[in-house]
């Protein structure tokens, strides 16, 4: 099973940019995004940049991913 996780941009080199996921940070390509800036959050599938995701998105991916995390425990 593959997953995509969001993560927020910190810094663009075209095609790549290092993507933040909760303090582990990641060179992944950003071919498929157009008009990317620092700071936006994408969803990041096998070290592609697939989709831009806006702030209410990951706040309830947030709240989600962290009732997994505590079920888990």
């Amino acid at each position: 099973m593959c997953l995509a996780i969001i993560g927020k941009v910190e810094s663009i080199e075209y095609p790549f940019a290092t993507v933040n996921f909760k303090g582990t940070k990641k060179k992944v390509r950003i071919d498929l995004i157009e008009d990317l800036k620092i700071g936006e959050y994408v969803l990041v599938h096998v070290g592609f940049a697939i989709q831009k995701v806006d702030s209410r998105e990951v706040e309830q991916y947030n709240e989600i991913w962290e009732n997994v995390i505590n079920s888990l425990q």
